[in-house]
């Protein structure tokens, strides 16, 4: 797989089965080599797979309003990939979505990453994505997200922007003061390279 060309990997990922047994396989990825910003998300929602287009809901608008990005932009391939650790919507609870497949990111996520050469931000949203993009980190996610500065501005390490993490919003005001301004002068940067 590693030496496929990145339109012919995203076209077998797009094409993927694997989770079948589990899942009605549906895969929700938008990637180019030209994107300068990777967002790492969890899986696609119930909206996002039935519209085929990751992050087309509520979680999405918020994470567009963090980012301060365009619509335009934002489903512009050529300036923002998003990978999800699972590409297909893995179902929900009472409680929320199901985590994330554990199928795709060994299948997929290595080869598609190696691709991805011009990336210079790196978002990575939630408890699912930080474990991979950062393996060796002992902390928990709220942890993780209070030392952002450790990481920017090549990586930016957030919450899920669900609606159902209200509660952390509001028990963590710090993120919205301090980790969401810089993120935006990030994008804005990268963004404006281009």
């Amino acid at each position: 797989m590693m030496n496929l060309s990145l339109e012919a990997l995203k076209q077998q990922a797009l094409a993927c089965r694997e989770c079948e047994a589990i899942l009605n396989p549906n895969p929700v990825i938008q990637i180019s080599s030209q994107a300068k910003i990777l967002i790492a998300g969890q899986a696609p929602g119930r909206k996002a797979d039935k519209a085929n287009k990751p992050f087309a809901d509520a979680s999405g608008d918020k994470l567009r309003q963090w980012m301060k990005i365009s619509n335009d932009d934002f489903y512009n391939e050529n300036k923002v990939a998003i990978l999800p650790m699972g590409f297909c919507y893995p179902g929900s609870t009472k409680s929320g979505d199901i985590a994330p497949s554990k199928v795709c990111a060994p299948l997929w996520r290595k080869a598609l990453l190696a691709h991805l050469k011009q990336v210079e931000l790196t978002i990575v949203l939630g408890q699912y994505a930080r474990q991979y993009h950062l393996p060796s980190s002992q902390l928990n996610l709220t942890e993780t997200v209070k030392q952002w500065q450790k990481y920017a501005p090549e990586q930016f390490v957030l919450p899920h922007p669900s609606p159902r993490n209200q509660y952390w919003f509001k028990k963590n005001p710090w993120f919205e003061r301090e980790v969401i301004p810089a993120l935006q002068r990030r994008v804005k940067q990268v963004t404006s390279d281009n």
